[in-house]
């Protein structure tokens, strides 16, 4: 019985690291977790009792959503053009008030690409060094202003293009 039980005890210790390992980190599923939380301000009292009442305000929710609240709305079933629908998923623990975080850490585990969907950091052009960013950032920069860089091959021709925009741009920020 002695040797049964030191066999279970490093089990326990693993069955703890388990548990406590899959909870979500608060930047680890930012889009879900922010949209969810927004959903749930939206909706009455009465309206977060039931389940289908939640999908269907939550469809209606997703119509006015643009970038990666628009791809969450599409993974989870809540566009008219979404390939499946996982809302029930999100639906039922929302009623029963379950955090947003739960939720996601739910949803997270039907569909992971839930999860890593990330919201853009914003680049303040006045304070940043170009020459630290990398080019899909530079290339990001001039597509916001919806400007190409016809001929850039290398990390300096996108930037060069960047500063020769830049007093045009900057100007509207100011």
């Amino acid at each position: 019985c002695a040797v049964f039980d030191i066999g279970l005890e490093p089990y326990g210790v693993l069955l703890s690291f388990i548990s406590t390992s899959t909870s979500l980190k608060k930047d680890e599923c930012e889009v879900c977790i922010t949209v969810m939380t927004k959903f749930a301000e939206t909706l009455s009292e009465s309206e977060r009792k039931d389940p289908k009442l939640i999908e269907n305000k939550f469809r209606n929710y997703c119509a006015d959503v643009k970038g990666k609240e628009n791809r969450l709305c599409y993974y989870l079933g809540g566009l008219e053009e979404s390939a499946t629908g996982i809302l029930g998923e999100m639906s039922k623990p929302m009623s029963w008030s379950m955090p947003a975080d739960k939720i996601c850490e739910k949803l997270k585990k039907k569909d992971s690409q839930i999860c890593e969907l990330r919201y853009d950091k914003s680049i303040d052009l006045k304070t940043v060094d170009l020459k630290k960013l990398k080019v899909r950032d530079l290339k990001k920069i001039l597509s916001g202003w919806d400007e190409e860089c016809d001929g850039c091959l290398e990390k300096g021709d996108y930037i060069k293009r960047i500063e020769e925009l830049k007093p045009k741009y900057m100007r509207n920020e100011l």
